[in-house]
């Protein structure tokens, strides 16, 4: 689960992590109380979406950025009306861009230097671990392509923490080599791994970091992933979700305990294991096709959640072929058997189905697929099922 900006930041101020003043807003009415809140002057006017590259993105009536320097409130008060209800396209977004349901107002800081710093998980070593760079303002994807020297990493012992010297290890890598400014990096990285670690996040990033003219180092601004599977512990950050951010499949895949995660493709796919998923839509591409979802029924899903997940699939306009790949484990062929007939008998199937079935009760399963009088296509293994569906697609044009 992500948040928004604003959100981490109230979530960074708790935790000690210096950010500027600011103001969150979600209609016109409370825009004038907001701005008053903040000094006279300058006032940055941000778009909130969950997607970055919001500074070069264009709103869809053709207003440029939705990151704005204003002069004064009065102009900030102009740029928020225009800002908000509005949709901003960005590079992350895509070409529908994120409808814009808050503005938030923020105080201005003359920046010296911009820097990068975030603690994510180290998937290899099983770890988290702090990434920095003096290429702050950018994307990190194209720092660590191009110019990967500049990137510093620290490995975080889960038992022992961040040492001393690792901290004087990465200040001395970004060029803090003053006593104050060590002392208040030394603070910034406890206030985020504890953060981290306290929230059960997936990513804490502040990009930029930045050095102001008069030597403070202020998040400018903040991003945050939680791991979904552990929200049940954080009832106060579950109520910062904003579902208008995310795919309307994807929260109703979760109400029949799918898991669920639309893909830009146009096959679908339906299959019992995150492993066995991935390697389907692995295959899938490997014979030319496009996958148009992850999703995993998991190991002990009942006829109404695989008939649920046959009607959330097909709700997909782009969706022009249907995979269901099983390995009946846990899992009953049967069951998948009777959610794909009750799915037909629910909701109109009227592409390509390929149906591969193994393992527990494949014997019954196959029968019941056979019996039903649907159009689906057997197959016999997992290359076969993929050829057979691409071809499917492919030849509808």
């Amino acid at each position: 689960m992500n948040i928004h900006e604003y959100q981490a930041k109230e979530l960074f101020a708790q935790y000690g992590i210096p950010v500027l003043k600011g103001a969150a807003v979600q209609g016109v009415e409370q825009m004038n109380d907001a701005l008053a809140s903040l000094p006279d002057g300058v006032v940055v006017v941000k778009a909130q979406i969950h997607a970055g590259g919001r500074g070069k993105g264009t709103f869809k009536d053709g207003y440029q950025g939705g990151v704005k320097v204003c002069q004064s409130h009065s102009e900030a008060l102009e740029v928020a009306k225009k800002m908000l209800g509005n949709t901003l396209v960005t590079k992350q977004t895509g070409p529908a861009g994120k409808l814009v349901g808050t503005v938030y107002f923020n105080e201005p800081v003359k920046i010296a230097k911009e820097y990068y710093l975030a603690v994510t998980l180290d998937r290899a070593r099983g770890k988290p671990v702090i990434i920095a760079s003096t290429e702050g303002g950018v994307e990190i994807e194209k720092v660590a392509a191009e110019t990967p020297e500049k990137i510093v990493r620290i490995n975080v012992d889960p038992d022992g923490g961040v040492q001393a010297y690792e901290k004087r290890v990465m200040a001395y890598a970004l060029g803090f080599d003053g006593k104050e400014l060590f002392k208040q990096f030394s603070k910034l990285i406890d206030g985020l791994v504890k953060l981290y670690w306290e929230k059960d996040c997936s990513l804490v990033e502040v990009n930029p970091l930045v050095v102001s003219a008069d030597g403070q180092l202020i998040a400018l601004d903040a991003k945050m992933g939680f791991d979904d599977n552990a929200l049940f512990r954080h009832p106060e950050i579950e109520a910062l979700r904003d579902l208008s951010e995310e795919d309307p499949k994807e929260i109703e895949a979760g109400k029949f305990g799918l898991n669920y995660i639309a893909l830009d493709g146009n096959i679908a796919c339906l299959v019992n294991g995150a492993g066995l998923a991935m390697a389907t839509m692995d295959i899938i591409k490997h014979y030319g096709g496009n996958p148009a979802n992850f999703l995993d029924v998991g190991g002990g899903a009942t006829v109404e959640a695989v008939t649920n997940a046959f009607r959330i699939i097909l709700s997909d306009p782009k969706v022009k072929g249907i995979l269901v790949n099983i390995f009946g484990g846990i899992m009953s062929c049967k069951t998948i058997a009777d959610g794909v007939v009750g799915a037909a008998n629910n909701v109109h199937i009227n592409i390509p189905l390929v149906v591969r079935l193994e393992g527990n009760s494949v014997k019954e399963g196959k029968e019941t697929l056979a019996n039903s009088g649907l159009a689906i296509v057997s197959a016999d293994g997992m290359a076969d099922a993929a050829e057979k569906i691409v071809s499917l697609v492919a030849k509808q044009g």
